[in-house]
């Protein structure tokens, strides 16, 4: 559970990093001190075995032989030589430091030293400990002739063993030193890079995310001055901006919130009030419209006061769509679903928009590209048809000088559903960008005779049957909507179909 938390993670790799480091220094002094330490006792050692070699020599040389035993005994009562002695090629001792021993054998261990023409080498000696044990031959030199011929080359092997116990002693003081200093040192930069680490990055980072937690429950006035510009303190400034940043979003964000409120509420009660009214509008109209039917039924064909009947009949038709638009808007009539056939109905739709007044040029070119095989869609047949209907009548009164219509239907199963597509374009003028995204609001309109309300109950209609309408425009090339409502999967087809639901 603690090794979650970065500083420990970073304090505790920290603290291994430097032990090792540090460890593997002192481990390299400390073999360097040793092998200095073994040096200086072989130096001492050659130094001393010359220095006993010259005496040998030269007390020899004048025919002094019982000096030899007298320097070796002398030179034997130093505590650090623990034996000194002359033994023959043969293996047999001939003068020693300790008398006792002459004319015993050497130890096994020096003469193989000495027939391995070796000249040095440490042993375990029992009850001497560690020793340095040097040999040194005493060659037969032309001074040596007289005593010992010219035979032999080698009259005898000078052997020095060196106590290397106050050696290995003070080995053992500088290894205890040196793993004593080594503990400290690694224990005081431990204690002081924890308690840099914790004031200097924990301390700021838990601030930080206490913080974050108070911005994260709402809280916007919380700000932090950062001590030092380093990495931290830039983190806690770019903090303090994020949060000015958020807080000013905020603001804004509730401004706009409040203004949408205030114009959602302004709709509500105009589109409340438009149906009131419509209403009330509705059944004078018919009224008027059947009257004014009758008085043109009894005016002579030829009479001109006729075609202006006429027109005022159509122009009351447009009221009554306008009326009935309003009353739709403010209070939509629910979807009856059925399993419809898209392509059926978008051949009956454009049948119906040539025979309106509003689709009838003559100059545009109609093209059904529908796709085989598509599933039904679960939708009011009606409430379609008008989206249908509003969006062709639109495409052909956009192509005043002619154009081509073209209507698309496909099948597409993505990974968030199976959806029936249908595309209906126009080669006009095309919509301007500024007012595109404007296109689907109440009462927004650039026509001279339109209510604004025809493409926003369209796309009310397709919400409600949870699809979804888009517009691409561009100038001089045309419009392009698409129209994507979910498609009737196999299993839930076959529950419709028991249900009794088919139109």
């Amino acid at each position: 559970m603690i090794f979650k938390s970065l500083t420990t993670r970073v304090i505790v790799i920290s603290i291994i990093l430097l032990t090792v480091g540090i460890s593997a220094f002192a481990y390299l002094n400390l073999r360097r001190e040793r092998t200095q330490l073994v040096n200086s006792a072989r130096e001492s050692t050659d130094l001393l075995l010359r220095a006993i070699e010259g005496s040998i020599f030269n007390s020899m040389r004048i025919g002094n032989t019982d000096d030899v035993q007298a320097i070796l005994q002398m030179v034997g009562q130093s505590p650090r030589l623990t034996r000194v002695r002359i033994f023959h090629p043969h293996g047999i001792i001939l003068r020693s430091s300790n008398p006792a021993e002459v004319g015993k054998p050497v130890d096994a261990t020096e003469y193989n030293l000495f027939l391995g023409n070796k000249t040095e080498g440490i042993f375990d000696i029992s009850g001497q400990g560690e020793v340095l044990t040097m040999l040194k031959p005493i060659y037969n030199v032309e001074a040596c002739h007289t005593c010992h011929g010219h035979r032999t080359r080698v009259i005898g092997v000078l052997n020095i063993d060196y106590s290397l116990v106050e050696t290995r002693k003070r080995m053992f003081e500088i290894t205890q030193l040196f793993v004593l200093s080594t503990i400290a040192i690694i224990i005081f930069l431990s204690v002081a890079i924890s308690l840099v680490m914790l004031k200097f990055v924990k301390k700021p980072l838990n601030l930080i995310a206490e913080n974050m937690t108070r911005v994260e429950q709402g809280d916007l006035s919380v700000r932090m001055k950062p001590e030092v510009m380093d990495e931290v303190g830039r983190l806690i400034a770019s903090f303090d901006s994020m949060v000015d940043r958020l807080d000013t979003a905020k603001q804004e964000l509730d401004l706009f919130h409040f203004q949408q409120m205030e114009r959602a509420d302004r709709l509500a009660s105009i589109g409340e009030m438009a149906a009131g009214i419509a209403h009330e509008i509705k059944n004078p109209l018919t009224g008027i419209a059947a009257a004014v039917s009758i008085i043109r039924d009894d005016i002579e064909p030829h009479d001109s006061r006729r075609e202006i009947l006429s027109e005022v009949l159509e122009q009351i038709k447009r009221l009554d769509k306008t009326v009935n638009d309003l009353l739709f808007f403010g209070k939509p009539a629910p979807p009856e679903p059925s399993l419809t056939d898209v392509n059926a109905s978008l051949k009956k739709t454009l049948m119906f928009a040539s025979q309106h007044r509003g689709g009838k040029g003559s100059n545009i070119e109609r093209r059904l590209l529908l796709g085989s095989n598509l599933p039904p869609v679960y939708v009011d047949p009606k409430q379609i048809q008008q989206v249908f209907l509003n969006l062709i009548l639109n495409a052909i009164q956009a192509m005043q000088e002619g154009g081509q219509l073209t209507i698309e239907t496909s099948f597409s199963e993505r990974e968030d559903g199976r959806f029936v597509t249908v595309v209906i374009a126009d080669t006009g003028p095309g919509i301007p960008e500024q007012i595109l995204g404007k296109i689907f609001t109440p009462f927004f309109t650039t026509k001279a005779q339109g209510t604004g309300l025809g493409l926003a109950i369209c796309h009310k209609l397709i919400a409600q049957h949870n699809g979804t309408i888009r517009v691409a425009s561009e100038n001089g090339v045309g419009t392009r909507f698409t129209i994507e409502l979910p498609s009737t999967a196999p299993d839930e087809l076959a529950g419709l179909l028991d249900q009794s639901l088919l139109p």
